[in-house]
């Protein structure tokens, strides 16, 4: 399978981004899905999205961006973890 870009989007581009990378760069090696993780601030979501194969993000971005876009925030309290990281799966599948 050819490298995906998962962009990961936050306030900062620091401190919740790099907690949901590093989840997501595990989660998907397990399921035998190479990526690529980029952070950034939410304000620079709407230009780097058109290189991005899914968005996920931490704080409200646009809902306009053209690609799967999920919320980060099951990464933070683990709540609908699972969740959500089935849902990255499939759509970095497709």
């Amino acid at each position: 399978m050819q490298r995906k870009t998962v962009l990961i989007a936050c306030g900062t581009a620091v401190a919740t981004s790099t907690v949901v990378a590093v989840a997501i760069e595990e989660a998907m090696a397990e399921r035998g899905i190479p990526v690529e993780v980029r952070q950034c601030k939410a304000t620079e979501v709407r230009g780097l999205a058109a290189d991005a194969d899914v968005i996920v993000a931490t704080t409200p971005v646009p809902d306009d961006l053209g690609r799967p876009t999920f919320k980060g925030l099951p990464f933070l309290t683990g709540i609908g973890r699972d969740k959500v990281l089935d849902d990255i799966e499939a759509a970095l599948r497709a």
